[in-house]
């Protein structure tokens, strides 16, 4: 990229759908399992201590700075609900933010759940209700997605090229990487159309987890100091991917250890050093892929294994996970919008990472539970009571042929809608294309029509002139 350091900075905002109390008594009497209150609380205090204040911050940047600078955002669709339910002046600022034309919007599983390890029709739905939700909020579809929590596989890849997206982000996990550098573009190894931006998981926690810690080395940190840090890395290694949640600037790191001025301070040190910063779709159309990325088992950026145990790693995890998509294909065909609502929310990966038996590395949030397992008997109620309303609508006697063609019906619905969307945006582009050129020819035409008419207009203007002068020689006859 023009062999200039470049920093793409991106940022997840995903709020959970916290569950009440829910016992197994009230099965089949009680369909809502939400706890409203905790909602409002948990969202909008997220809002007023970091969502807020961060979002006016990058105004002011975008602002100040122009389209030197640049920041993305992945938001899951639970997290727009209740954002446009409780703390609308959010979604407010996101699309002043994207007026300003420094803002890239990506694609996300809507839940921000697990479908991607579970079911390929569910994920494919899920992603593609985002991107549309997307598409309403802010006036463009989004061509590169993040999984929940960086989920990716060579798997995972190979579907998300298949869906037409031109890059993905992914983790920068040791365990993968081995002596390579995240600081390069890397594709997927089953299909190279697929670019992968990795995540500089040292840089990121720098400012996630370890801005305000006094007891870290580098405390206090200044963004002359990080951005040395950058400026120095070897030569060729030119993309430097740091993601984290928003929640990060606020919650994690509170705004009194000065972490949004550091925020603000980084555009102006950057171009002291030749950095500069870009979207991850601009860092995919302008940067080559160095080499395939081969990741034949699920990664993610959570704990230091970086992978999918914290929510998949033990017995109860693993049977609530497989008795949820059980029902999947039933609840694709479902038109029931509160069963659909719900299931977006029980998806939701924080529900399994309440159950987690493993010694958490970074402070775990258990929310209502005392322990996993009181997690996992909640949530098996509540998952009872789910199933029970999905087999009432389609019972577990429906034929699978039935099923099937069902599913045949919505998948075909589906590759029509796109097939339909890229005629039109082909035709668009056709349409503006033309556009220019009828002017041209129009401005074409013109010329010779001015030409002739110049010529012509002296013309009438001698022939008074002439009727003068035949006046005036007949009047000397006269005298």
């Amino acid at each position: 990229m023009n062999n200039m350091k470049t920093i793409c900075l991106y940022f997840e905002i995903h709020q959970n759908n916290h569950l009440k109390r829910y016992r197994f008594f009230e099965i089949g009497k009680d369909h809502y399992y939400f706890d409203d209150y905790e909602n409002e609380r948990g969202i909008t205090e997220t809002a007023e201590r970091s969502y807020l204040p961060a979002l006016r911050t990058f105004l002011e940047m975008a602002k100040t700075y122009g389209k030197t600078f640049k920041v993305a955002f992945s938001i899951s669709g639970c997290a727009l609900e209740l954002l446009e339910q409780y703390s609308p002046e959010v979604i407010e600022l996101l699309q002043e933010l994207n007026e300003t034309g420094c803002v890239e919007f990506l694609a996300e599983p809507y839940s921000h759940g697990l479908s991607s390890l579970a079911n390929e029709d569910v994920f494919r739905d899920e992603v593609g209700r985002q991107a549309k939700k997307m598409k309403e909020l802010f006036g463009k579809k989004p061509t590169v997605l993040r999984n929940s929590s960086l989920i990716y596989s060579d798997d995972i890849g190979g579907l998300v090229a298949s869906m037409g997206y031109k890059g993905m982000i992914a983790e920068g996990a040791k365990h993968i990487l081995g002596w390579k550098s995240p600081h390069f573009v890397y594709h997927c190894a089953h299909d190279q159309r697929l670019k992968l931006l990795l995540r500089d998981y040292k840089l990121s926690d720098d400012i996630s987890l370890r801005f305000n810690d006094s007891s870290w080395s580098e405390y206090p940190l200044f963004a002359d100091t990080y951005m040395d840090w950058i400026a120095q890395l070897p030569e060729e290694e030119q993309v430097i991917n740091i993601f984290m949640e928003l929640c990060a600037l606020g919650v994690y790191q509170p705004l009194s250890s000065n972490i949004l001025e550091f925020i603000k301070a980084l555009p102006a040190v950057a171009k002291d050093r030749g950095i500069v910063f870009a979207t991850p779709s601009e860092v995919i159309a302008k940067s080559k892929s160095v080499a395939p990325m081969e990741v034949p088992y699920p990664m993610s950026w959570n704990d230091e294994e970086r992978d999918t145990s914290c929510w998949l790693g033990n017995v109860m995890q693993r049977e609530a996970f497989q008795k949820l998509y059980s029902v999947a294909e039933r609840v694709l065909i479902c038109k029931d919008r509160r069963i659909t609502q719900d299931w977006d929310r029980i998806q939701a990966s924080n529900n399994f990472r309440f159950m987690t038996t493993k010694p958490a590395s970074v402070g775990l949030y258990r929310g209502i539970y005392d322990s996993p397992y009181d997690a996992f008997t909640n949530y098996m109620n509540i998952l009872g009571d789910f199933i029970n309303r999905v087999n009432a609508l389609y019972p577990l006697d429906i034929e699978n042929e039935e099923l099937n063609a069902l599913l045949t019906t919505i998948r075909n619905q589906a590759d029509e809608i796109n097939v339909k969307d890229a005629e039109i945006a082909r035709l668009q582009a056709r349409l503006q294309k033309l556009q220019p050129e009828e002017k041209k020819e129009e401005k074409a035409a013109e010329k010779p029509a001015k030409k002739a008419a110049a010529k012509k207009e002296p013309a009438k203007k001698e022939a008074p002139a002439k009727k003068a002068s035949g006046k005036k020689a007949k009047d000397k006859e006269e005298k």
